[in-house]
Order: C-alpha cells, then sequence, then structure tokens
C-alpha cells in the first residue's frame, strides 16, 4: 500500500499542481547560473583588486587571462552568437534619447567639476594634447567594446533567465554589477559613477537589445569623463590626470 503525500495548498486554499519533475532540471540550472554568477561578477572583481593592491600587478597584465575566460565563455555557449548580436539595430528616437540623456548629465558633470576641482577641469586634452587624443580614439574601440560585451550583451543573454520579467530587478543587479567591477581602481568615484552609468545602460539594453546602443552611449560617458578631469579616477594608483 502506498501512502500519498498531502497536496499543497495556497493562500486562498486551492490545490496546488504537483511538482513536475521536468521542472527540476530548470531550477538546477538557475541554482548553478547564480553561483556562476557570483563567481563572475563578485569573485572575479574580489581577485583582481588582491591582484592589483596587494600583489601591486598592472591591470592591464591582471586583466588578460580573465578577457580570455570571457572570450573561452562566448565560445564555449553554442546559444550566443556574436554576428548576431552585432547585427542588431536601434531606433532613431533611441538615438534621440541617448544624445538627450547626455547633453543633460554632461552639462551637470562639467559644472560640478569646474565647480570642486577647477585645476583638473580640462587639464588632460590642454597639458597632454597628444595623449588625450590617442585615448579619445583608442577607449571606445578597446575598453567600451570589451566593457559592453561582458556586463550587456553576455550579461542578459547568459544570466537574464535569473530575472524573468523582472526588468527593473536586472538592471538594477547589472548596474551594481557593474560598479563592483570598478573596485580595482580603488575610489569611491569609480565605483558609484560606473554604478550609475551602469545603471543606465542596462536600462538602455533591455529597451534596445542592441549593443551598438549602449556601446555609443558608454562612449560619451567615457569621453566626457576623460575630457572634464575625472579620468584619474580610473587609473590604478592615480588620483588625477593632469
Amino acid at each position: 500500500m502506498s501512502i500519498e503525500r498531502p497536496r499543497r495548498l495556497d493562500a486562498g486554499g486551492t490545490l496546488l499542481p504537483r511538482p513536475d519533475a521536468a521542472e527540476r532540471p530548470r531550477l538546477a540550472r538557475l541554482a548553478w547560473l547564480w553561483v556562476e554568477f557570483i563567481v563572475v561578477f563578485i569573485g572575479t572583481p574580489l581577485l583582481l583588486a588582491w591582484l592589483i593592491f596587494e600583489q601591486r600587478l598592472p591591470l592591464f597584465v591582471a586583466l588578460q587571462p580573465v578577457l580570455l575566460l570571457f572570450i573561452g565563455y562566448m565560445l564555449y555557449d553554442d546559444t550566443f552568437h556574436l554576428k548576431a548580436e552585432l547585427s542588431k539595430d536601434f531606433t532613431f528616437v533611441h538615438l534621440l534619447s541617448i544624445l538627450a540623456v547626455f547633453v543633460i548629465v554632461a552639462a551637470v558633470v562639467a559644472w560640478l567639476v569646474q565647480k570642486h576641482m577647477p585645476g583638473q577641469y580640462l587639464a588632460f586634452p590642454r597639458r597632454r594634447t597628444r595623449v588625450y587624443q590617442l585615448v579619445m580614439i583608442a577607449y571606445p574601440l578597446l575598453s567600451v567594446v570589451t566593457q559592453e560585451l561582458v556586463f550587456r550583451t553576455f550579461f542578459f543573454h547568459r544570466y537574464g533567465p535569473l530575472f524573468g520579467r523582472q526588468r527593473v530587478l536586472a538592471v538594477l543587479v547589472n548596474g551594481a554589477a557593474f560598479g563592483f567591477a570598478h573596485i580595482i581602481f580603488g575610489n569611491w568615484v569609480a565605483v558609484a559613477g560606473t554604478a550609475a552609468l551602469g545603471t543606465l545602460l542596462a536600462w538602455r539594453y533591455t529597451a534596445t537589445h542592441a549593443f551598438w546602443a549602449v556601446w555609443l552611449e558608454h562612449t560619451l560617458y567615457g569621453w566626457l569623463v576623460f575630457t572634464v578631469g575625472l579620468g584619474g579616477f580610473f587609473f590604478t594608483g592615480v588620483a588625477s590626470v593632469g
């Protein structure tokens, strides 16, 4: 004789369906993704910070194996198609939104830097013009491409299932992860600033699903940071550029 387990009731007293055995693999995958997420977006920045500040390893050296691992990740995941991701377009309305938000933020940031850090305001383009020009060219082609592939395109492709339809939660977690990754610069300005920017970029990506939309927006804010005098907060061990 078999004893049937009592069925569960919901808050209203309605009989709940039995757990489907087919649901277990999905739950196991979600659990694995959470573990993976913690290792990638919390463990990796902590490891990099330790290598940079305790072992005195240069940032570009510490980042190389991390970038190779991400590339391997993308190649291993046969559901991720880079060509398809890069071919997605965004609308003229989104372009206007990107530019409008940037103009407002840029005006506020420039005013704050000029008021509170007058010695740094426009110091980089004025005093180190050649280096500044190289940064303006290299930053969007190297840094922004890599960051957006990892933190927006790959993040939402790989870890989007963790959030389901909870877009706001996904956007906030992405912004927090992006900010936390910048602990490698050793100052709160880099962490807070990139957390805010990451939240904006995550919202933009979930609205457009277009890599080039977030690439453009990220590039604009990077150019702003290096132009107005905040670039020093984004170099390890350096508090100012001038």
